[in-house]
């Protein structure tokens, strides 16, 4: 069965070393890329593929998002070399990547503006890459509605990634947060902050042709069902200084339905149970192939492994399967 990976990582060589020039102290970019081979040498990527058949990724760069690192004319030409790098890729090997997701200088709305149309009109990609936050503010400010509206009418999904690092601290009292709690359970709790804010703004009713796919099925929205249903049914009473049922007044649906509109990938690092709530939560049609690879223990084959064999074990139809594990991406991306 074919397989279209959605979301997988790559630093494409000019972008790379672009990048340690720009900020060459950054935590930890450099230990990263070093430790990650696969990350950057595509002999290793293409070994670690060759093992699947008929398997494809759609590239994307890995974090830190560019506007974390970099002034706003240094994140424009970062992004134009992400974009330019995996659009060569693409166009190079297209049995093996049918894709790419462009990258952004986040930092600099009006330039976004412009890449997003450089980049999918002029170097055919298929959506775009955001992050939870712009170096710590809402994704829904007002500067950055513009890029929904325009994604909305190219009918192309947003790949919604989280990202917050150790300055998060895990308490008021402290200073940083520990033993990397910001990972682990800060950025499931990122994409469901950003989700939220997304519903809550109203944008699915503005936007209606809006497509954004979340990493890691959905974060905490399926698990916590109850609350973002029954709970968030009650918007309003916990709260005694804003009137918030204007809101659900406001809105057209309950807020879980709107959960519900996200698409979600199955990178779950080989959590069975997990995958199985999240697609109960969002259906066989709103869910997609992705491994997260190369960030895993053996630095690329394990969450691709370990993935497949929960989708080849999942008590669904032959037919659910093809659309998780390609079909969806078809339609949603685009691609052949």
């Amino acid at each position: 069965m074919r397989k279209i990976d959605i979301f997988t990582h790559i630093f494409p060589e000019r972008y790379v070393s672009r990048m340690q020039e720009v900020a060459p102290g950054w935590k930890d970019v450099g230990k990263r890329v070093r430790g990650i081979p696969m990350l950057v040498d595509l002999d290793v990527r293409f070994k670690v593929m060759d093992a699947y058949e008929d398997y494809q990724q759609i590239l994307s760069i890995a974090t830190p998002p560019i506007e974390v690192f970099a002034s706003p004319a240094d994140a424009v030409d970062l992004a134009r070399r992400a974009n330019d790098g995996m659009a060569e890729l693409v166009g190079r090997y297209p049995d093996r990547f049918p894709g790419f997701i462009a990258s952004l200088p986040m930092n600099d709305p009006d330039a976004t503006m412009r890449e997003i149309d450089r980049a999918i009109v002029d170097l055919h990609a298929r959506g775009i890459q955001i992050f939870t936050n712009v170096c710590g503010k809402p994704i829904v400010e007002p500067e950055y509605l513009p890029m929904f509206e325009k994604m909305a009418r190219h009918d192309l999904p947003i790949w919604l990634h989280p990202f917050r690092d150790a300055s998060f601290p895990d308490y008021p009292t402290e200073q940083r947060s520990l033993y990397e709690i910001w990972w682990t359970f800060g950025w499931p709790y990122e994409t469901s902050v950003a989700m939220s804010r997304i519903v809550f703004a109203g944008l699915f009713d503005q936007f209606p042709d809006l497509k954004i796919i979340t990493h890691h099925m959905g974060a905490m929205a399926p698990y916590f069902e109850g609350r973002v249903g029954p709970g968030w049914d009650q918007l309003g009473s916990r709260t005694s200084d804003e009137d918030y049922t204007l809101v659900l007044k406001r809105l057209k649906k309950r807020p879980r339905d709107y959960c519900k509109m996200f698409d979600a990938d199955t990178a779950v690092f080989g959590a069975y149970e997990a995958t199985i709530c999240g697609l109960k939560f969002f259906g066989a049609d709103k869910v997609l192939f992705a491994s997260d690879a190369p960030f895993d223990p053996e630095k690329g084959t394990m969450y691709i492994r370990e993935t497949i064999a929960i989708l080849d074990r999942l008590p669904i139809t032959n037919e659910e399967r093809e659309r998780i594990y390609w079909r969806n991406a078809v339609k949603l991306l685009k691609i052949a």
